[in-house]
C-alpha cells in the first residue's frame, strides 16, 4: 500500500510540476523585452510609449530596459531577458558592434532579436525596422544646400560613434554635399543636448563664418541653436533628425530651419507588431522600412 502511496504521489507531483512549466513557458511566450539605449532622449521615449501601447493592444506584456548609452550596461539587461526567458528581444543598441554578442548569446538561448531604430553589426537578426537614414541625412544634406549654397562653410554634429544611425546619416549626409559644401567640423556629440552645445562652442571659437549645421539628431541640433545664439550667430542654418516635439516646436519658431521626422511611435508599435507576427508562427519580412519626412 505505502509503494502505491509513493508512487501516486511522485506522479501527482510529477504533473504539478509539468503544470507549473507548462504555465511558465505560456507567460514567457506572452513577455516581449525592449532593451532601449538610453530613455533621456524624447524619441526614445515615444518609441518605447509606442510600443507598450500596442503590447497593451495585443495582450503581451512589454519589459523595458534603459541602458543610459552603456553597452555594457545594456549586455547585462539583454542577459537579465535572456534570463527571463522573454519570447522574442527589441534591442536598440547603444552601439551596433557591442550589440553583436548580445544578439549570438540570445540566439543560443533559442530568443529571436528583432533590432530597432539602429542596426546589429556581425549577427543575424529575425528582422531591422528602422527609416532609412541614409535616405535621410540625404534628404537633409540637400536642404541644407538648397538654403545656404555651393561652397559654403558647414558643420557636421555626429552622433554616437559606432552607432548605426550616426553612420547611416552621415553617409547620405555626406554623399548629398561632397563638392558641394565646406565641412569645416566634424566631430561627434553622441546624440546629446548638452554635448551639441559644448561641442558647437568649441567648433565656432575656429568658425565664426560658417553657414549650417547638420546634426545627426535634434538634441545635438538644439544644444547647438543654443551655442549659436550665445555667440551672437543667429543666421546660422541648422538642420536636425527626428522630430521631436521641441525640435517641430523651434522650426515654428523660427530657430531651427529643418528636422527629418521619423516616426519613432511607429518603430515601436511595429517592432512590437513583427515579434508577436514571429510567436504566432508567421513569416517577418528581414527588413522593415518605416517612412521619412522633412519637417520645415
Amino acid at each position: 500500500m505505502k509503494r502505491i502511496l509513493a508512487a501516486l504521489t511522485a506522479v501527482l507531483l510529477c504533473a504539478a510540476l509539468l503544470a507549473g512549466c507548462g504555465r511558465d513557458a505560456k507567460a514567457s511566450a506572452k513577455k516581449i523585452g525592449l532593451a532601449i539605449s538610453t530613455l533621456n532622449n524624447p524619441f526614445f521615449v515615444t518609441l518605447k510609449d509606442g510600443a507598450s501601447a500596442k503590447a497593451t493592444e495585443l495582450g503581451y506584456e512589454l519589459v523595458v530596459t534603459d541602458a543610459q548609452d552603456d553597452p555594457a550596461k545594456q549586455a547585462g539587461q539583454v542577459d537579465d531577458l535572456i534570463q527571463k526567458k522573454v519570447a522574442v528581444i527589441l534591442i536598440n543598441p547603444c552601439n551596433s558592434d557591442a550589440a553583436k554578442t548580445m544578439v549570438e548569446k540570445a540566439a543560443k538561448a533559442g530568443i529571436p532579436v528583432i533590432s530597432v531604430d539602429r542596426g546589429v553589426n556581425g549577427a543575424e537578426v529575425l528582422s531591422h525596422i528602422a527609416s532609412d537614414n541614409v535616405a535621410g541625412g540625404a534628404l537633409a544634406g540637400q536642404e541644407l544646400l538648397a538654403l545656404v549654397g555651393e561652397g559654403a562653410k558647414v558643420v557636421e554634429l555626429e552622433g554616437i560613434p559606432g552607432a548605426s544611425a550616426a553612420v547611416d546619416r552621415g553617409k547620405g549626409f555626406n554623399e548629398a554635399v561632397v563638392g558641394k559644401l565646406n565641412v569645416v567640423a566634424r566631430q561627434p556629440a553622441d546624440f546629446n543636448r548638452d554635448k551639441g552645445f559644448t561641442v558647437m562652442q568649441n567648433i565656432i571659437q575656429a568658425n565664426k563664418d560658417i553657414r549650417g549645421v547638420f546634426a545627426h539628431n535634434d538634441e545635438m541640433a538644439l544644444g547647438a541653436i543654443k551655442a549659436l545664439e550665445a555667440a551672437g550667430l543667429k543666421d546660422v542654418i541648422v538642420i536636425g533628425f527626428d522630430a521631436v516635439d521641441d525640435a517641430v516646436a523651434a522650426v515654428k519658431a523660427g530657430n531651427m530651419k529643418a528636422t527629418v521626422a521619423q516616426k519613432p511611435s511607429l518603430i515601436g508599435s511595429m517592432a512590437v507588431e513583427t515579434a508577436v507576427a514571429h510567436i504566432k508562427g508567421e513569416a517577418v519580412q528581414k527588413q522593415i522600412p518605416v517612412p521619412l519626412e522633412l519637417v520645415k
